[in-house]
């Protein structure tokens, strides 16, 4: 039994979605979708479908893609959308940030798979740049994030409200796990600040995250942590902790003649702490 991990699938792409179709089966396995699986709901409840057929268990958290709502778009928008898609999720057996946190049996000890939403709030910024004009900031070198356009926060006032709400009630949960309990931490961003860069958009970052989950993993007794959003493949070690970030994303990214599965990410996890490797 292995825990696999992919994000950023994108299949509004007709590229990824016929690839998926295709993905080997792992029956055995269970397999992290790290969000930004698509658009809104387009094609969500067949692809998690689709990956319950292939993977013994899947867990998924939401994106930012999964949270847009398009002009003219009359349906659920921000935390009614979460609602919604939490709802088609759980009608495929799919375990969301908003379940109980599943138990992954680790050959090297159990450790519990946190699905998190958290959002971000801006805050991955330069000291010099206020909150109040960090868009403007980053649209000076002629950066912006759609989601300024479809990802809408209501209820709250806006995205860091609804950030800061996200990020309490998550640590009411990790709180109240058992004393010395191990984690999986899985988000769809970045959970420190210093891996959410991306040199060709440098003042993209503060769309990637809240600088309020620095240290989650050490305070959370993380034995990996799992995200993605970049669409930069890569593992990174802090702490002696590997943040794994998962990405396939769109079509120019990633070979097509390997097929998804070549890009299944089978995750790291540490020993536990006192434990020998």
């Amino acid at each position: 039994m292995k825990l696999r991990a992919i994000s950023d699938l994108h299949i509004t792409h007709p590229l990824n979605r016929a690839a998926l179709e295709a993905m080997p089966e792992h029956p055995d396995d269970w397999l992290i979708l790290a969000g930004d699986i698509t658009n809104g709901s387009r094609w969500l409840e067949s692809c998690f479908r689709l990956m319950k057929e292939k993977f013994h268990t899947v867990i998924w958290v939401p994106g930012n893609h999964e949270l847009w709502s398009p002009p003219g778009d009359d349906g659920p928008r921000g935390a009614g959308l979460l609602e919604h898609l939490v709802a088609i999720a759980r009608s495929c057996g799919v375990i969301t940030p908003e379940d109980p946190w599943p138990v992954f049996p680790h050959a090297s000890g159990d450790v519990i798979i946190a699905p998190l939403f958290l959002l971000y709030d801006y805050s991955f910024r330069p000291a010099a740049v206020a909150a109040d004009r960090v868009v403007a900031w980053a649209r000076e070198d002629g950066t912006v994030c759609s989601d300024e356009y479809y990802l809408h926060p209501d209820p709250f006032a806006d995205r860091a409200s609804w950030c800061a709400k996200r990020v309490a009630d998550t640590l009411e949960r990790l709180e109240s796990l058992p004393a010395g309990a191990s984690t999986v931490l899985v988000n769809h961003f970045p959970l420190e600040e210093e891996h959410a860069g991306i040199p060709r958009y440098p003042r993209f970052s503060p769309w990637c995250g809240t600088t309020a989950t620095r240290g989650w993993h050490r305070r959370f007794n993380a034995r990996a942590v799992v995200y993605g959003h970049l669409h930069m493949r890569s593992t990174t070690w802090l702490d002696d902790v590997p943040f794994q970030e998962v990405s396939l994303g769109n079509p120019s990214q990633w070979r097509q003649e390997l097929g998804i599965g070549a890009y299944l990410h089978e995750v790291v996890v540490t020993p536990e702490r006192g434990t020998a490797p």
